[in-house]
Parts: structure tokens; sequence; C-alpha cells
């Protein structure tokens, strides 16, 4: 046999063919993988094939931009969701347990605070329109269908057993208006309890001692009440400020409509079509040389010498700051003050530096109403010669304390309460106590009144002073044996002392002044007179 000569190839002729065969490897695959075409070095750019298999090259993958990140919930609306979520959730599912046209109209009240809810959302977002314009009542017009919602379903159980329940919510549900209200939206809501007190009070004396289902029931609607003013009063003290800043009322309407919520947000689909090519196998390492010593690269990244590295560039370390204008310097352009936050930078403003820097800590959420945090247990017991009593709320049943000489007595927290204090105390202190009825036989000192609206005090003997600072509306009976009391108020409205007159024990009322009139005096000095009003 022959022998058959094989051809040889020179090594560097071999290494030349392997590294084009890589170039041009590589150059198939930015191809594949992308769908932006290189330039050319001459600025021209190659025409690009209308179909993918016409160029023989599997379809490109494309990546549809995924859903934006939601927005932040304002304030208001975290605090109306949780009102919504406990107050007028608890009323809902007592409903429910009633059943019938009950639970029905309690499913329409919960869809018009929730269309509430969206109301004050766009509130946030725009500007206030002309209430004559036709955008401002279409703002209202789910309001105004859960209001006729559940008047209808009062109007069809007319002498059926439950009227009185189904009349309360129907009488009352005009408080929803309490949006378009100014400057005191909450006056409308406490007026709109009165209204459903008419029938719900009937309620409680048809089922007192009977069910207590239904009395509970009426008690949790009554919270919407007493929760929803409170939310008012701290939130919009002087009525929605809309947002001045903010787009038009259209626009806000359809940005809130489009926004979904982040629990349905998906991410991006990728476009159909085969998957790419697995890449080709790299490049064969290069030999390992064992004479060659080892480079030592330099030392970079975060340590003491990265830190001295950058103070040894001396003037070229400042090159990286970005130059801020007057407009965004907050001390020079009180619109940025004046904003809830300052604007976020673009891309090409920001540098990476301001990603790892900390962010600013979010500003404190305001308290929450009183009725909507966790109820503490009534406390009533004698500490050493201190009497404390905390925590008692709509009481239906007086509170009786047998006090001596030493004692003295703290009243906190007490709404809605009567306190009968026997024998002859010390000295009495009231605190952040509303509605509270008080009755005291005698004292040594005085009764210390605080933080306290519709207070009222019975004396049956004695009482050297009355202390009254921050009340608002009190009633002060005084017997004949308490005549000799003083009264000093501080920062108080609607102070009355109702003394007894003649032998059928009448009272006689007498306001405490409230208003006063100051002027300088021919020599100098301040003179301070009461207004007196005569009618």
């Amino acid at each position: 046999m022959d022998d058959k000569v094989v051809p040889t190839i020179p090594r560097l002729e071999l290494t030349t063919i392997i590294r084009r065969l890589e170039a041009a490897t590589s150059r198939l695959e930015d191809i594949a993988s992308s769908t932006v075409e290189v330039p050319k070095p001459n600025g021209v750019v190659p025409a690009i094939s209308a179909t993918p298999a016409a160029s023989g090259l599997p379809p490109p993958n494309v990546r549809v931009a995924d859903t934006p990140v939601e927005e932040p919930l304002p304030e208001c609306v975290e605090e109306f969701d949780s009102f919504i979520a406990t107050t007028v959730r608890k009323y809902v599912d007592l409903s429910d347990k009633l059943g019938g046209a009950v639970a029905e109209q309690a499913s329409s009240v919960l869809k018009a605070f929730a269309g509430q809810r969206k109301f004050i959302l766009i509130t946030t977002k725009a500007s206030k329109p002309d209430m004559n314009k036709p955008i401002f009542m279409e703002l209202l017009k789910p309001l105004q269908e859960s209001i006729s919602a559940v008047s209808d379903i009062r109007d069809a159980n007319r002498g059926k057993p439950l009227f009185n329940h189904l009349s309360a919510v129907s009488e009352s549900i005009g408080v929803l208006a309490w949006v378009t209200v100014e400057p005191k939206p909450q006056k409308h809501v406490e007026e709109s309890l009165g209204s459903a007190q008419y029938w719900g009070n009937r309620v409680l004396k048809d089922f007192k001692d009977k069910d207590q289902k239904q009395v509970d029931w009426v008690q949790s609607y009554y919270q919407i009440f007493r929760d929803l003013t409170q939310y008012v009063e701290q939130t919009f003290p002087r009525g929605i400020p809309w947002n001045p800043k903010g787009v038009s009322a259209e626009e806000a309407v359809q940005s809130v409509e489009n926004v979904q919520p982040s629990s349905s947000a998906k991410p991006g689909k990728i476009a159909s079509g085969p998957p790419p090519p697995p890449p080709p196998p790299g490049p064969p390492p290069p030999p390992i040389k064992l004479d060659e010593p080892a480079k030592s690269t330099p030392a970079t990244g975060s340590g003491l010498g990265a830190v001295f590295s950058e103070l040894n560039k001396g003037e070229a370390v400042t090159k990286g700051l970005r130059k801020v204008n007057a407009d965004q310097m907050t001390h020079k352009n009180p619109s940025l003050r004046a904003g809830a936050t300052v604007p976020t930078r673009s891309d090409s403003q920001s540098s990476v530096s301001s990603l790892s820097r900390a962010k600013s800590p979010a500003p404190g959420k305001k308290p929450k109403p009183e009725s909507m945090r966790t109820k503490k247990p009534p406390v009533k017991r004698l500490d050493g010669n201190k009497w404390i009593i905390e925590n008692y709320d709509n009481e239906t049943h007086p509170i009786e304390i047998n006090a001596t000489l030493s004692q003295s007595i703290l009243i906190s927290r007490c709404n809605k309460t009567t306190i009968m204090v026997k024998g002859k105390a010390n000295a009495i202190a009231i605190d952040n106590s509303s509605r509270l009825s008080l009755i005291v036989e005698s004292l040594v000192s005085s009764v210390d009144v605080i933080k306290a609206s519709n207070f009222a005090l019975q004396v049956l003997g004695t009482l050297p002073t009355i202390l009254m600072d921050q009340v608002d509306g009190a009633q002060v009976y005084l017997g004949k044996e308490s005549l000799g009391v003083e009264v000093f108020t501080s920062k108080c409205s609607s102070i009355n002392l109702l003394t007894v007159e003649g032998d059928e024990g009448d009272y006689s009322e007498v306001p405490l002044p409230e208003q006063l009139r100051t002027y300088f005096g021919e020599d100098g000095k301040i003179i301070n007179e009461i207004v007196q009003h005569m009618g």
C-alpha cells in the first residue's frame, strides 16, 4: 500500500484561521441576540430584512415593557382605608348576620364608602374644578347612586319588622356629602349622627335585654359616625383642599381608573418565537506558562487605601460633582418647600453615587383617632390615697366612689360616663374626658378640669375652687352651700353656672364671660374690662 502524503498547515496559519472563525461566530451571535443593527464606521446603517426567515436567522425575542410601579397612596387615603377595614367592615359583618334587606342595604353602604375613597384619591391628584361643571357632578354621581340605592331598599320594605333599621341608615346616609362641605365638614357628620339616632334609638328600645345582636348592630352603625368625625376633624378640618398644583379633574379620573392594584401586576411577556440557538463553545484556554510571573493587579474598591487614593487626586476629586442650579435649591425656591416631595431627578441628571445614598426618613404619620386604637380595659382602683378612674366609655350605670378627707381622685379618658363621689374628698382632677357627668357631695380643695367637652358638675355640699382649662361647654350646678365657690377659667367657652333660687329649687343660669376689652388708661397702664352684650 502506497503511503499517502498528508498536507501540513503551518501553526501560524492555523491560529489565524481559528481567530477568523471566532470573529465570525461572535458577529453572528450579536446579530441573532439584538434587534438593533450596529452602524458601520462610515455611518451607513445596513438594511434589515423584513422577515427573519429570509436571512436564515431565528426571530429575535422582543420583551414588552413591564407594568410601571404603582405610586404610594397618600396618607389621608391610607387612613380612610383603615376606617373602612375596621369600623365599616364591622357594621357590614353584623348586618350580614341579620340578613335580608339589612344586609343588602349594608352592601350599598360599603359600596358608597368605597366610592368616597376613590373621590378622596382623585382630590389628591386634581385641582378643584368648578362645582357647576359637568365633571364635578360626574365625580359625585357614584355617591348619589349609592344614596338612592340605600333609600330604595328602605322604601321597598315599609311595614316590615326591620323598617326602623333601614330607616336609621337611609335617613343618615347623607353623611357622604361631607366631602362638599366647607369650612367644617365634621359638623355635618355630627348632625347626620343625630338623624341616625332618631331611628336607631327605637331599635335599642325594642331589643334592649332581648336581642343583643340588634343592639350591637346599632352601636356599630353609630361608631361609623364617631370615627368618621374624628377622621375628618384631623385630616380635613377646613374641608377637602384638593391639589392646587394638580392636573385637571378629567386627567386625575383617567389616571386613577387606569392604575391597577399591585397584586395584579404581571411581568412583561415575551413575544412568541423559537428560542435562540445555544452559543457555540468558547475558544480553548491559552496555554499556561509556568515561567511567567503573575501580574499584580492594583487594589481597587473600598478600604483605607481607596480613600487615600481619592484624596491624592487633589482638585480632581471634585470633578464628578454636579452643580446645583438656583431653581433646585429649597432655600431659594419656595415652591419646592410647598410641595409634598422634592421632584425626582431624571436619569440623565442622576449619578451612580445617588443610588448608594441613604434615603431620607419618611414623615411621621398622624396619630389615629382614639376610637380606632386598641381600647384599654376600664380601671377603678385605690392606689395609696389616690383613686384612679380610667377608660370608662358609655357606661350605663353610675360609678360610685366612697372617698375620705385624705383621698384625691384622678379621672382620665372617661367618656359618656356618670361618676358619683360620696363623702368629703380632698381634690378631684379630670383630663381628656368628654360628656362626663360628675356629682360631688363636698371637697376640701378643688375640682381641676383639663381638656374636656360637654362637662357637667353638680355640687351638693361645699366646694372652695373650680379650675377649668381648655373646656368646651360646661354646666356647673351649685347648691346653696357652695355659692362661695371661686371659678378660674382659661381657654374655655360656653361655661354656665346654675344656682338655686327660691324655695322651689329652680335653677338660674349665669354664663361666664368669654370676651374682654383691653386698652391703655391715662396713666399708661393696661386696663381689661369684660364686654357685656345687652339684648
